[in-house]
């Protein structure tokens, strides 16, 4: 029976190897197949097209673009939507682009705060402009392709970060909830934001095929991409409009900003190229090529004037007096870590609070509790201590009295002593003075027994003894205050965590 199974695992063994051997095999085919297939002809095209520097003109409009909602426009990128919550924007190009097959390759940064990003970015080519609306702060129901920079996980699945291509023909309605995974032709998982470099993508429709490489932000090469999907048989109008949209949720959101967006016409191998004349009419080539030379001008005239005001930075290039793209990376990152410094700092003041509330409190409570533990030992309560005071003042008038009682009958009896000699003690008189003595001694000796049935005997007076009071916990101690406040460290920082992560669930997609 051993033989048999190791025989079965053996041939199980050779047929994987064979299987991979095949499949390695194939996938070298194809690679060298499609490394002898000759590349289509690029061709830019800047009218479709921006990049820094220089993005937008003074009163800041893109050339051949429109930007509409929270996007705004500067000398080097188009920060479509700020981090702030529930912003939308997005740019469009203002002319149709009209090209069998194109390429273009999108310069972005995506950046935040938050472990979460919210909601994300989004790559168009449709019949119309999707000016505004609830996909990525686009039109709904759009006619044409999307590719989406998803980063906001709204079914839970944690699948995001993720990179979606999604197709409609204008009936379809995106499924927010489900992230359109439902509706989504092709699908990875990238992680696009906070990265050290820009992130790139790669976006090419040839020969009906979309396809969608990446370059993940972690080195400055700008040919470093890696593929992410690929859609066969794909059919998209041939006219349309390219955009890039962005949204943030209703609490929290990131950066999305765009560097670049290069658009390439491909033509296949040995088709005639149209002519450039033919594309811009001369009238218009002279309209710009003025703009350019008046701008030129103006700007030389600046040049001039700053260099008169200020002689003694003549020399020196005006480009080294700004902030370079990587000086200002180092400082934001800089001034993220400082914030977060000076975050924990007022956390930590607020847990050196906390413990100086929780020390005041046990040394109230410890005093208190010491307070109490000395009345109980030192005195009855007050109540029963009034009563035993009552009781010991009657009590010492009654002795006082009985003193006195006795006081007089001492006299008495010295002054009978004095008086009566040894002749006389047996008349009437001498025994009817002592018979009243006796009488008055036994009255004193009634009061007497009287006292004692009413307070209790001497002997039942010592025996009784105030009741024990109750128990008292014992003093704090060093162990317990410092395991007290290490919980209530613990319970502080789950608190804060907790209300994050609810925070970070009730974010809305917009």
């Amino acid at each position: 029976m051993a033989v048999t199974i190791g025989r079965c695992l053996a041939v199980d063994a050779c047929l994987l190897i064979l299987t991979l051997t095949c499949h390695h095999s194939n996938a070298d085919n194809v690679v060298a197949g499609a490394s002898t297939e000759e590349a289509p002809h690029r061709r830019f095209e800047y009218k479709y097209s921006f990049k820094g520097p220089h993005l937008s003109q003074t009163d800041g409009i893109i050339p051949f673009w429109v930007h509409i909602g929270n996007a705004i426009p500067s000398a080097d990128q188009v920060r479509i939507t700020p981090s702030l919550r529930s912003q939308k924007g997005s740019v469009w190009t203002k002319n149709t682009v009209n090209f069998d097959h194109w390429e273009v390759e999108v310069t972005f940064r995506v950046s935040g705060r938050g472990k979460m990003g919210a909601d994300g970015l989004a790559i168009w080519f449709t019949t119309a402009q999707g000016l505004d609306g609830p996909v990525y702060g686009a039109a709904d129901n759009w006619n044409g392709i999307g590719i989406f920079f998803d980063s906001f996980d709204n079914d839970g699945k944690k699948n995001n970060p993720a990179v979606l291509v999604v197709g409609n023909n204008g009936k379809l309605v995106y499924d927010h909830p489900n992230d359109g995974t439902t509706q989504a032709l092709g699908t990875c998982l990238r992680d696009f934001r906070n990265k050290p470099y820009p992130v790139r993508a790669k976006i090419t429709y040839y020969k009906k095929t979309l396809t969608v490489l990446i370059n993940n932000g972690f080195t400055p090469d700008k040919d470093d991409y890696e593929f992410c999907t690929k859609v066969d048989n794909m059919i998209i109008p041939q006219e349309g409009y390219f955009g890039i949209s962005a949204a943030t949720g209703g609490l929290a959101g990131d950066d999305h900003d765009v560097l670049s967006f290069l658009t390439f016409r491909l033509t296949e191998p040995g088709q005639e190229l149209p002519a450039p004349e033919a594309e811009m009419p001369k009238e218009e080539q002279d309209k710009y090529q003025e703009e350019f030379e008046n701008f030129q001008q103006e700007l030389d005239k600046k040049k001039d004037d700053y260099q008169k005001e200020h002689p003694e930075v003549q020399r020196e290039p005006i480009e080294e007096m700004y902030e370079s793209v990587n000086d200002r990376e180092i400082r934001q990152v800089f001034e993220g870590q400082n914030q977060i410094h000076q975050e924990i700092k007022q956390l930590h003041r607020q847990l050196a609070m906390i413990l100086d509330e929780q020390s005041r409190y046990v040394s109230v409570v410890t005093d208190e509790i010491s307070k109490r533990h000395g009345e109980l030992v030192g005195q009855a309560p007050s109540q029963e201590m009034g009563a035993v005071v009552a009781t010991q003042q009657e009590i010492l008038r009654n002795l006082n009295e009985l003193r006195n009682s006795f006081h007089e009958s001492l006299k008495q009896i010295d002054a009978t002593q004095h008086q009566a000699n040894p002749v006389s003690m047996g008349t009437y008189e001498t025994v009817q003075h002592f018979n009243e003595i006796q009488e008055h001694l036994h009255v004193v000796k009634r009061n007497i027994e009287h006292l004692i049935t009413r307070n209790g005997s001497p002997s039942e007076n010592q025996g009784e003894k105030c009741p024990d009071p109750p128990k008292m916990p014992s003093c704090l101690g060093t162990i317990h205050f410092l395991v007290f406040v290490v919980i209530q460290s613990v319970l502080f920082l789950s608190y804060i965590m907790y209300k994050s992560q609810q925070e970070a669930a009730a974010k809305k997609f917009f």
